[in-house]
């Protein structure tokens, strides 16, 4: 079933997809620089999400950084479980930018076309690049179709958006950059409210592309109601790729992974609705946090604030649920003070957590009666 296991299939790790088998269309020679591709490359069947993505390497549409902007980024994903699709797009100065993007978006298409093959969801499928791979990425997001509903192609039939985004110290406009505006179009101006979710990746140092050109995105992105999550990192340069060597630029793949865990891209399990409520001693708290962890590594944690004002009483809606399943649940007490007061007096010496074990289901009202000196417990 597509999306629970590495694909049953011959395939070796590296292998490679010509994008178009039989010729890629505006294609003007027989040279690798002349025929997109992807290696495929899929995590260990005991470790598969069904995640997918498709990696593109930077290079400023010249060159393409496929070692530590490609392969090394594949491998980080199979690790944890994510198959990696790295793009060999063709590049100026014989191929303009447009080019790029019809290979960017047949790469698209044809892995979900093979989603099954690949032992991967369709729908959770995303795009990740750095540098002008990371404006291809930009590009895709935001110049996909839905498919060509009567071509002759059946891959060609298949949508070409990506479900989640990753640019990675992308270039997202020449104009406002003030270098290769008619290479680099703003893709920040075509940003609408069916972009894909974003995770957008830069460094306050970058020496090539300012992370300005992140902001534009995010802020498109924002404008338009878009889930998306910006990092600029004040340390770290160009280029970087996933960081290896530096400890600052470095923490981004780390957050990347939690930002596709707790949107849900790292599971097929779909998030259901809770609600209950927390009591310490019977009495409800002032000001706490009920969190859900999973004990499944890969699926989404679910968190609310809450205060006394609601005596005790939270609900989560499905969009921020957690999926079915067991679950470490966390009741964090902040403070003992609701509302607050201006007198400056302390209500707790610190914060303090009560834990307990529940199965969460759809629908399900919890209980969660803590008492001081112990644990939590569920009624």
């Amino acid at each position: 079933m597509p999306g629970t296991s590495s694909a049953e299939t011959t395939l070796c790790d590296g292998a490679e997809r010509l994008l178009w088998p039989a010729g890629a269309p505006g294609a003007e020679g027989g040279e690798p620089t002349d025929i997109p591709a992807i290696t495929i490359h899929l995590p260990e069947a005991s470790r598969a999400t069904g995640t997918g993505i498709v990696v593109n390497p930077g290079g400023g549409y010249r060159i393409l950084a496929s070692d530590h902007e490609g392969l090394q980024v594949a491998r980080w994903l199979n690790r944890r479980g994510i198959a990696a699709f790295v793009l060999r797009n063709r590049v100026g100065p014989k191929y303009s930018t447009e080019i790029s993007l019809l290979d960017g978006l047949r790469a698209m298409r044809l892995v979900r076309a093979n989603a099954e093959e690949f032992g991967i969801s369709p729908n959770r499928l995303g795009m990740l690049g750095f540098s002008a791979g990371g404006h291809l990425v930009t590009a895709v997001g935001t110049r996909y179709d839905q498919g060509i509903e009567n071509s002759p192609d059946p891959v060609e039939r298949v949508s070409s958006r990506p479900d989640f985004l990753v640019p990675v110290y992308a270039v997202t406009s020449g104009a406002k950059r003030g270098r290769k505006a008619d290479e680099y179009f703003s893709t920040d101006e075509l940003v609408t409210a069916d972009t894909p979710p974003s995770f957008v990746v830069h460094s306050h140092e970058d020496s090539i592309v300012p992370a300005d050109q992140s902001i534009l995105f995010y802020r498109a992105l924002a404008a338009h109601g878009v889930q998306a999550e910006l990092h600029v990192f004040g340390y770290g340069d160009h280029g970087a790729g996933l960081g290896a060597g530096d400890p600052d630029f470095g923490q981004w793949p780390g957050v990347l992974l939690n930002w596709l865990r707790s949107g849900g891209w790292l599971t097929n399990k779909q998030r259901v609705a809770v609600q209950g409520r927390a009591s310490l001693d019977g009495k409800a708290l002032g000001l706490f946090w009920v969190t859900l962890i999973p004990l499944d590594s890969n699926a989404p944690t679910a968190r609310i604030m809450v205060n006394r004002s609601a005596d005790g009483r939270f609900a989560i809606d499905a969009g921020h649920g957690p999926v079915p399943g067991p679950h470490r649940v966390e009741i964090h007490h902040l403070s003992d003070q609701y509302p607050h007061v201006a007198t400056g007096v302390y209500s707790l010496d610190d914060a303090i957590c009560y834990a307990l074990q529940a199965e969460v289901t759809a629908g399900q009202h919890l209980e969660l009666a803590a008492s001081h000196g112990s644990g939590a417990v569920i009624r």
